[in-house]
């Protein structure tokens, strides 16, 4: 639950007068939208402007500053976290690891338990998980890391949960014994609703009726629009999980309704959802960006609501509107994409906000797998060397595909294999989100100019659309929430 609500300038019973007077708090219903699943992902699965206006220049929220001091938080995504007890370890397991997109599954229950080190260590204000919770909605895996959840906010850390297209009423659901996959048993859009409760919907200062979504107070001065953008209604229809995202109509319409509250409490808004409103890659593939992203794009723009974090393409990435032009009166949108937790280099971004500027700042950090490692008395050699370990797994999964890709080429084997250890190293900076900061050295590596004389394919393109050349940070930011006076 949060700590914060009764601090601040707000007046929690205020506010609720404020939201019975102007919204409608109902029970959710079912989402019935729904579109075809998408077939493929990115192989494995930015902004430090100066020019825009600075922390400090921003309009200062009417707060007493010797009550209310910045507030440090956490974003992560994509954990895809699986219970321990749905695997054994065996031959199917292992298949279907090595055929996935690199999420370090065989050690999903130590990432989280790292994880819950890591809060307890560090103690930030609140934690937020932007979707794709587990690995394909198993109900066991949801509940036990709702108990996880649960030490996290004893430690005094509160958490802000919302579902991803991974999580909820999902066919894909599976244990894994011997060489069988086994149909598991998946949670639904309401058992969601009662076991992640008090991670956000208790606490909420309104809820969307057709929706997962909700709005919270995070912090004095700063509420979470918390959206669900999966699609999740027609799975068991289809026999797949939806991929692809939206925002009801009817949930905009409600959104609209938080800004204006918002506005009346003189609160900043921080937008949080699973798909991105933003393109993170030049390659030209569907499933990532809302299906409706520039009517997302527009409501955002017209209610003042500058940062949305997202996830699910699992790239480290952050974008900024590319309408936006210098001088615009509005603060430009900014989308980040916090890198996969699950995925190298097992990341979260490290947040902090001031209120009486407004001020956001954004920095990744990787999960301290070896500190817990150590201070639980591991032997595992893996743990206590993780950061080496999960990067030369990511690094050797990276290159056998590859080859993979190349094995119908022309190209020598000698050629294959250079080409193969290009594409991995910059496959590692890529999802770290410093591809950027590394092209000079990739770009002198023997293989990368063999890539060069590949013409078409999907390998080369996503090549290509890693060395992007950027002057933008993809893993910080500092920006300055508007105004929101709407």
């Amino acid at each position: 639950m949060s700590t914060y609500a009764a601090e601040g300038r707000l007046n929690p019973m205020m506010v609720m007068q404020q939201i019975s007077q102007s919204m409608n708090i109902g029970k959710r219903r079912k989402s019935l939208f729904a579109l075809p699943l998408l077939a493929a992902i990115i192989l494995m699965g930015g902004c430090n402007n100066d020019s825009h206006p600075s922390a400090h220049s921003a309009s200062a929220v009417n707060v007493n500053a010797d009550s209310v001091q910045p507030v440090s938080f956490w974003v992560a995504t994509d954990t895809h976290y699986l219970d321990k007890e749905l695997q054994d370890g065996g031959t199917a397991f292992d298949a279907y690891v090595s055929g996935g997109d690199g999420k370090m599954l065989p050690y999903s229950e130590e990432l989280m338990e790292a994880l819950v080190y890591d809060v307890e260590q560090k103690k930030p204000a609140f934690l937020i998980l932007s979707g794709d919770l587990t690995n394909n909605g198993e109900a066991s895996s949801h509940k036990k890391l709702a108990e996880k959840l649960k030490r996290i906010e004893q430690a005094g850390t509160s958490v802000y949960v919302i579902p991803g297209n991974h999580d909820l009423n999902n066919p894909w659901a599976r244990s894994f014994s011997g060489d069988k996959q086994i149909v598991a048993e998946y949670l639904s859009d309401e058992d969601f609703d009662d076991l992640y409760a008090e991670y956000g919907y208790d606490e909420a200062l309104s809820r969307d009726e057709d929706s997962l979504s909700y709005l919270v107070q995070a912090a004095p001065g700063l509420w979470l629009l918390m959206i669900d953008s999966a699609q999740y209604a027609k799975n068991e229809e289809y026999g797949f999980p939806q991929t692809d995202g939206r925002i009801l109509p009817s949930t905009q319409a409600w959104m609209e309704k938080c800004v204006k509250l918002a506005a009346k409490s003189q609160a900043s808004i921080i937008t949080v959802m699973h798909h991105n409103l933003l393109d993170h890659t030049t390659m030209q593939v569907s499933g990532f960006r809302l299906n409706n992203s520039q009517e997302a794009m527009k409501l955002l723009r017209q209610g003042g609501l500058n940062l949305v974090l997202s996830g699910h393409i699992h790239v480290q990435d952050i974008r900024r509107d590319p309408a936006y032009r210098e001088g615009d009166e509005a603060f430009p949108v900014y989308d980040i994409a916090t890198g996969a937790f699950a995925v190298n280099p097992h990341q979260y971004g490290v947040m902090t906000f001031d209120p009486l500027s407004r001020g956001v700042t954004y920095n990744t950090a990787a999960v301290d797998v070896e500190g817990w490692a150590a201070a639980t008395g591991s032997n595992d050699p893996n743990l206590l060397g993780f950061k080496s370990y999960a990067e030369k797994a990511f690094a050797s999964s990276s290159y056998s595909k590859a080859l993979q890709q190349l094995e119908d080429s022309s190209f020598s084997t000698a050629d294959r294999a250079s080409m193969a250890e290009t594409m991995a190293k910059l496959n590692v900076y890529y999802f770290a989100g410093t591809a950027a900061e590394h092209l000079p050295e990739i770009k002198a590596m023997p293989g990368f100019k063999l890539w060069e004389q590949v013409q078409g394919g999907f390998m080369a393109g996503y090549i290509n659309s890693m060395v992007e050349e950027q002057d933008e940070s993809n893993v910080s930011l500092d920006m300055v929430l508007n105004g929101n006076t709407r």
